[in-house]
């Protein structure tokens, strides 16, 4: 691995840059004051406490008329059903809105992720063939290795029997005078 493609321990890697590009989508209806109000009134729409609290207001409201103790609403219950009614007007734009907007998080987290994944094969790709590459340079230099030990053998079987010779050279010399 060449020095420029290591990591450099004060750089810091940023894990989020794939998701950076669709920050904007986070927040489902904006970022003012009644977007931020609209979307925690559309979250309360699904919850136990929402429902356990408009059961108790019917229960409430039908047991007051119906017992008699205020009669602003006799049976059928139509100011009810108006109240009802109102509350779905404004409750089904808003959570169609929100699921909307959580569709286009869900799609644009998606493709960060997949951009993200993308990115680590082509680094991993880019590992292994760096690993063959360095796989053949260590084969070819351990080849050369073995080529030299070769010729430093035969070299150094040389060297000793020329040693050899001249030192038979040398003993024959002298006991000739």
């Amino acid at each position: 691995m060449t020095k420029s493609s290591q990591p450099t321990p004060s750089a810091a890697v940023d894990h989020l840059r794939f998701h950076r590009p669709h920050a904007h989508l986070a927040p489902t209806f904006g970022n003012d004051r009644f977007a931020l109000r609209a979307e925690a009134f559309a979250r309360f729409f699904g919850t136990p406490m929402f429902l356990g609290a408009q059961t108790l207001i019917v229960l409430i409201w039908v047991s007051l008329n119906l017992l008699g103790v205020f009669h602003f609403d006799a049976y059928p219950f139509i100011l009810l059903n108006l109240a009802f009614s109102l509350q779905s007007a404004y409750a089904a734009p808003l959570i169609l809105l929100a699921q909307t907007r959580q569709a286009a998080r869900d799609k644009a987290q998606a493709e960060a992720d997949a951009q993200h994944r993308e990115a680590l094969a082509v680094a991993n790709s880019e590992r292994q063939a760096q690993a063959a590459q360095n796989t053949a340079q260590l084969l070819e230099l351990l080849e050369q290795n073995t080529r030299l030990t070769e010729m430093t053998k035969a070299l150094t079987e040389r060297i000793d029997s020329l040693t050899t010779e001249m030192h038979q050279k040398f003993i024959s010399d002298s006991s000739v005078q």
